[in-house]
């Protein structure tokens, strides 16, 4: 079993979650917080394997509770789920420490695929965010940066 705890602050939406991931019996969410400070407070007292994170909370942000998280716990697995769109936060989520970045406006399945890979310890990221990030590898030079150095350089 998958235990999920669900940060967003609007009730709905961790009621549609909530909902949504009631239909796989492998998973099951243990707990929600409404903002970023609840967060940290139920991570503090209880065993999880998931945490699925909104950018967008009042007090502290999903940013910062991102950040928190990782330095209380690096080796929490984090969901970014949010309603910003890919180009703007997904790569810097991931680089801050997040496990997958997906948007309320993905298919049912697609949540429930990312939760059960990144409880695997895997990363998570959608085919248009992966599509992207290889057009910006091929338009950036051509090479990718560890082909641009010297064999010195490389040896460094």
């Amino acid at each position: 079993m998958i235990k999920i705890i669900v940060a967003d602050d609007h009730p709905v939406v961790r009621a549609g979650i909530k909902e949504i991931l009631a239909e796989d019996p492998s998973l099951t969410v243990t707990d929600e917080a409404s903002s970023g400070y609840e967060l940290l407070r139920k991570i503090r007292e209880q065993d999880f394997d998931v945490i699925i994170l909104d950018i967008s909370m009042p007090g502290i942000d999903g940013l910062d509770t991102l950040k928190q998280i990782k330095s209380e716990k690096p080796k929490a697995r984090v969901l970014i789920l949010t309603i910003h769109p890919e180009a703007r936060y997904a790569v810097r989520c991931v680089r801050m420490g997040a496990d997958g970045y997906l948007t309320k406006a993905s298919a049912p399945t697609e949540l429930i695929g990312a939760i059960k890979r990144i409880s695997q310890g895997r990363k998570y990221i959608s085919l248009s965010l992966a599509e992207r990030l290889t057009e910006e590898l091929d338009q950036d030079s051509g090479k990718l940066p560890h082909q641009a150095l010297s064999d010195r350089e490389y040896q460094v």
